[in-house]
């Protein structure tokens, strides 16, 4: 597991309830093996955005923040920025494989095993969202 650097990060993460917590923390280390595997994307910084966990490139500017949380009482989201084309451009490519909220969110159920693949594309194409326009 990725060590946290902020102590209210992992507060926050200690304080979700299973089946959300271990779901969370798992698209929270898909975030971080998926950046490393993109060196433009450069080191993640890990902060708390609308106090939910979020995902930035500040280092080099070359994505979209990611924020991940609850959603309604039964699911958890990787939110996207809405004055983005990514949920839309995901939404037409994989339409049948995720769940969609509108132009912000990939909706998931907690209890289903993750869909990775489909998850790292959507995580990778953020994490370059400026370097790709």
């Amino acid at each position: 597991m990725i060590a946290f650097e902020e102590p209210a990060i992992e507060n926050l993460f200690s304080n979700y309830e299973e089946p959300y917590k271990s779901a969370l923390l798992e698209i929270r280390e898909l975030i971080f093996s998926t950046a490393e595997k993109i060196p433009e994307a450069g080191k993640l910084t890990e902060s708390l955005k609308w106090r939910q966990p979020t995902y930035s490139t500040l280092d080099t500017k070359s994505g979209t923040p990611i924020r991940i949380d609850r959603f309604g009482d039964d699911n958890i989201a990787i939110f996207f920025n809405c004055h983005t084309v990514l949920v839309d451009r995901f939404r037409e490519i994989f339409n049948k494989e995720l769940s969609f909220s509108k132009n912000r969110a990939i909706i998931i159920d907690p209890l289903q095993e993750l869909p990775i693949a489909p998850l790292e594309f959507c995580i990778s194409s953020a994490l370059v969202y400026h370097k790709k326009k």
